[in-house]
Parts: C-alpha cells; structure tokens; sequence
C-alpha cells in the first residue's frame, strides 16, 4: 500500500506530484521527497529517489565535517524500498522513519542510530502510515495511521463502484509508540480523522486538527482541539470560518499559532496567521491585510513566528513579531521550497530558529538539497547537475486589471527571435487556491514543453490564486470564471501588446480548476483557436454530488448545491455551450474522484452534438494525477499535436 505524502495532498491544485522530468533530457532527474535538518543543526537528512528500481532512500550528512559525504540509512538493502517520512530525536542522535523493508505493500515504523548501521523495527501494524514526531522526552514517537486503509489519498484513483453503495470511513487516527518497547496504542477517537498535530513543549498535550466523517471530505470542516498525551476526549479549541492548516505549539507552550484562509485543496495552504491560547480563549488574526500567502509555521521564540510563504508569485520566508506587529522579510526569490509531494512552501528549522534546510528549485535549476542560515543556504548535493533547462527564459510580469495589480508568469520560445511572431498558449493553474510558480516543471502535465515547441507560454495568477493576500484568495468567491476570466484576459491583453505574439493563434489550458476554467473560457469568448481541458468540471450542479472532495465547494459558493442551486448554475460551463466554436480537446483520468470523468464526457458530447471539432480520452486506471509514465506522456504528446494542429502557421 502507498503511503500518504509527507506533506498532505492538494487535490485540485495537483498536477501529479509525483517525480519530477526534464523530457528532452534521457537520464533520470532525481526527486527529493523531504530535507530534515537535526535539532542541533550539524546534520541534515534527506529522501531521494532511488537510482535503480523505483523506490526511494533516505540519506544523512554531516554539515560540521568537511568533505563529508551522504550516508544512507535504511532497514534494508534492497534499492526497491520505499523509505522516506524522517524524523529526528530531540536529542539529534536517532531518526525514525518509513520503511517497506519487510513486506513492500506495508510500510512500519523504524528507528536508526544515527552512527549506527542498523534499523530497528517498531510496528506490526496493517494500514496507511505517516508524520512521525517524537515527544520532546525522546521516549514516544507519535504518528498518524489509517488502519486497513483502502488507498492513499483522494489523488490516487478510485475503486469501481458496483453492487450497493455504502461509505465506508477509514479514519485516520493518532497512535503513539513507546520506543524502548515498541508497545503502540491509538489514543485519539475512533470516530474523529485527524489530519494534523503538534506536541506541546512539555509532552503532556497534543493539538489536533481533526473531524467527523470520511477524511478526503471533510478536511474542509476540521476544527483546532487538544488532547491529553495518554489519549481521551478532545477539547474543542477553535472552530474556524474557513480552512484551518499546520497547528503549532508555542515554546512556552501557552499558545498555538495555525493558518486558516479560503483554501481548496487539503495540502495547499495560505491565508492569515492565528494565535489562539491553549486553553481556547481570544483566538485572534495576527496578519490582517498581509499581502502574501503563509503556508507553513515554526515559533522562533515565545513572541516570534518564522513562516514560509508565497508572495507575489514568488517563494518566500519571513518573522513576525506579535507584540509589534512587525513583519520581516528574510529572504524572497523565483521558484519554489517545498518536496516533490507538497504543494506548499516550507522549510526544516533546527532548535536554533536560525539554521534550516530546504529542497530549493527553480525554472532555471533542479532541486537540490540547500542548507544554512536562512536565504543564506549552500547547497550540498549535486544529484542533478548534468541537467538543464530545456526551455526558454521565464519572467515575473505584472498587470491591471478590474483596478488590481495581478501577476503572472511569461515563458518564451526556447529559440526566441524578437524578430518573427510567435503562438501563445495560457494555462490556467488548477485550485483555485493555489499559484503558479517559476519552478522546475513536474513530470506529469509539463507544459513548459510548450516553450520547446516555440510557443509563449503565459501562467497567470488571477483573483483567487495565493500570493497577494486572503482577500486577493477570497476574490473569487461566488463568482467562479468571472472575475478571474476578465484578468486572465487582461493579461493577454498586456503580453500581446508588448510581446511579438500571434494574435491569431493563442490557445488556452489547464488541469482540474485550470480544466474548469478552459471548459468556461471557451463558452465565453471566441478569442482562443484551440484549447485542452483536463480534467475539467463542465456543470457545477451535478458535479457536487458526483465527486469525492465536496465540502471544498459551499465556502466557495455560499452554500451547498441544495441550498442555492442558482448560484453553481451561474458559473456552469453547460449551460453556455452553445457559444463555443473553438476546437477543444478533453482529457481525464477513468477514476478521477475530485473531477469525475463524467464531467468531461458531458461537455465533450455536448460540443459534439453543436459539431465543434473535439475529441475526448479516458485514461483507464488512471485517478486525479496521472500514475503511469505511458499515460503521462500521452497527455502532452496528445496535446502539444492538438496545438500545433490548430495555433501552427497556415
């Protein structure tokens, strides 16, 4: 059984997170899953692909001694393992970690001395596993687990549904091991999924983030409880408005700091930073009007929060200060600082609130392993350096639109000449929480393939995206494919204007949101001479109850389907159809539970029937984000010949 990523997963916003790609490139990029720097920040560990036989590996290396080289732990020999969800001791002398060493369909909880050469085993257990933590005694490793789970996470496809159709709820619960006798004991509720926690400094309290129900659903309704270290009841502690993400306990341990905001996608965080005291009283928004994106915390000290976040359409890291209110830049750049599994910013803090460790890329660089000061890492692995880009240059460009500034992302051709005109293809990023980055392109739905194929490739971050603030996030609410459309157009507007573009011949696209919202554009303007849906949503109405995920949706229209009909009809791309006239194709996986294939077959029959060129591509077997590497490339080979056929010159 494949275990839950590291960091949770971003249903909507994921474009297959996965590992990572440069096509034109043969040789295999390498993929880090996680950078874990010690407490004592002299050595930092990592996951990595496996360079053979598909599993992944965990490695640990000295930042004290010079020339140090990676050393690799593991419970077995085997280069097929997966092993990976490091955690290290208080004490910086031990990890725990993941690993399927025994049997690869179960992974189990193991800990390694660090100048050991041997890993012990601490669970038996049958289930989905992750997110070990270790009390701050050292004594305890906390972890969560699903037990009997029937897959990962919503990304993953969904089994057929025949015969009577009940559901069927794994929840997944907080279990805790005593390390010196492996003794393991599941102390949360039965009936309550937790998706988040944090010790407490003292090691008697745990915070939770957690909910009734099946979890893919209703991590949208979690609300913010503690609970005593020996188990028990959970004390309610703060329900939010919206969405609430990475609960931490301050050092002091009277208060616990979380990000709540409008977010779509579980593992796809930003919003405004909270404070609330542990015994529940005066939760309060310590960043209003921030005009970024936090996505992940850790406490500095008892009055200073560092948080990572996405500003601008860029990555960065910052402190605030709550007794001033001050907020501090410490570092910002293009690219992104997050595991090939998370779809949000973060970094690994040592006990020092100084020293950190990152998994740094960016459009012009692969990942690789930084460390350092913050914004002053060195990095110390050189796994891909034989790669680079195969694209042409990408740049941060700004416009107005409706009296906002919005930003978005401009790739040029990879052979560019100023002095010819060139197609254009948008592409829409999926969420609608979320944000396009200047990042190294994943392998699954790599549009930066576009720029190799000699198009401008245009990534615009409209209202609704992250970057600029929860009210910039909240801007789409109610009014899906609007607002968000005119500054998408804007911002073709603005590149045709200054760039050497093709008006005739700009295409548009997207996966998930970014599918939605191709199905919308193309009943709302003619403008575009060719599109690909993918995995889009074509009728809001009878997606709500045809999809896995769908208490994301009333905080986004208001209410749920029930309820307010009128208002998922509004922004249904059905109901336009007849106002299309642009060549589309639509692509989507078999058993795609966030966006049902049923969605795509409805808008492709419908374009059918009012003879649009179209055509439609089930993929078998195939879940939200694509698996298999013959599917994966299909998608692009479908769809960059979809474009050429329609944007190539006459």
């Amino acid at each position: 059984m494949k275990r839950p990523a590291i960091t949770r997963y971003a249903p909507l916003i994921a474009f297959g997170l996965l590992s990572l790609l440069a096509h034109a490139q043969r040789a295999v990029l390498r993929s880090f899953e996680q950078a874990a720097i010690s407490p004592d920040g002299t050595r930092v560990a990592w996951v990595q692909d496996s360079e053979s036989d598909g599993g992944t590996s965990i490695y640990v290396q000295d930042l004290n001694v010079s020339n140090s080289k990676p050393r690799r732990i593991s419970a077995g020999t085997d280069g097929s393992l997966d092993e990976d969800h490091v955690a290290w001791s208080p004490d910086s002398k031990r990890i725990a970690f993941l690993s399927d060493a025994e049997d690869h369909n179960q992974a189990q909880l193991y800990v390694a001395d660090i100048e050991g050469n041997s890993a012990r085993k601490l669970t038996a257990v049958t289930g989905a596993l992750a997110d070990p933590a270790w009390s701050p005694d050292g004594k305890t490793i906390a972890f969560l687990f699903t037990e009997n789970a029937s897959r990962a996470n919503p990304l993953m496809p969904m089994a057929p549904e025949t015969g009577p159709i009940a559901e069927k709820i794994y929840e997944q619960r907080l279990a805790v091991v005593d390390v010196p006798s492996g003794n393991l004991r599941q102390i949360s509720p039965p009936d309550m999924y937790v998706y988040e926690y944090d010790w407490s400094p003292d090691g008697k309290t745990f915070a939770l983030l957690a909910a009734r129900g099946a979890g893919d659903a209703n991590w949208y309704v979690a609300q913010l409880y503690t609970m005593p270290a020996t188990g028990g009841q959970l004390v309610p502690i703060h329900k939010p408005q919206l969405q609430i993400a990475e609960p931490r306990w301050s050092p002091d341990g009277k208060s616990i700091a979380f990000i709540e905001g409008l977010m779509s996608d579980e593992g796809a965080i930003g919003g405004d930073i909270f404070v609330v005291s542990a015994n529940g009283s005066s939760a309060h928004d310590v960043t209003p009007g921030i005009v970024s994106s936090p996505s992940a915390l850790h406490w500095q000290t008892p009055g200073t929060i560092l948080f990572a976040q996405n500003i601008d359409g860029e990555v960065g890291v910052s402190t605030f200060e709550i007794s001033s209110g001050k907020i501090s830049q410490l570092w910002k750049a293009p690219g992104a600082v997050k595991d090939v599994n998370s779809a949000s910013t973060n970094i690994s803090l040592a006990a020092d609130g100084r020293t950190s460790a990152a998994i740094y890329n960016s459009s012009e660089h692969p990942p690789e392993i930084w460390v350092g000061p913050i914004g002053q890492w060195r990095q110390i692995t050189h796994a891909n350096q034989n790669f680079h880009s195969d694209w042409g240059e990408m740049k941060s460009i700004h416009w107005s639109s409706d009296g906002m500034n919005i930003q978005g992302w401009l790739m040029y051709p990879k052979q560019y000449d100023s002095g010819r005109l060139y197609p254009m293809i948008v592409v829409a990023h999926g969420g609608p929480a979320g944000a396009a980055e200047a990042s190294w392109p994943y392998r699954f739905f790599n549009t930066y393939e576009f720029s190799t194929h000699g198009y401008f490739v245009l990534y615009p971050n409209p209202r609704g995206s992250f970057g600029k603030g929860e009210k910039f996030t909240q801007g789409n609410v109610k009014d899906f494919g609007y607002g968000d459309l005119r500054d998408i157009l804007a911002g073709v507007d603005e590149v045709e204007h200054t760039m050497p573009i093709d008006k005739h011949r700009v295409g548009f696209t997207g996966w998930s949101y970014g599918g939605f919202m191709t199905m919308w554009t193309v009943t709302q303007t003619n403008r575009f001479r060719a599109a690909m849906a993918g995995a889009g949503i074509a009728d809001w109405l009878s997606y709500y109850g045809e999809n896995d995920i769908d208490e994301w949706m009333p905080p986004y229209f208001g209410a749920s389907v029930y309820d307010d009909p009128a208002v998922y009809a509004r922004s249904a791309p059905i109901h336009f159809i007849k106002n299309v006239r642009t060549p589309t194709l639509v692509l989507v996986g078999e058993r795609d539970g966030e966006c049902p294939a049923p969605q795509s077959r409805e808008f492709w029959h419908a374009l059918k029937s009012f003879g649009i060129d179209t055509e439609l591509v089930i993929y078998p077997g195939e879940g939200h984000s694509f698996i298999q590497p013959d599917h994966q490339r299909d998608v692009m080979d479908r769809t960059i010949a979809w474009f050429n056929h329609y944007l190539g010159e006459n």
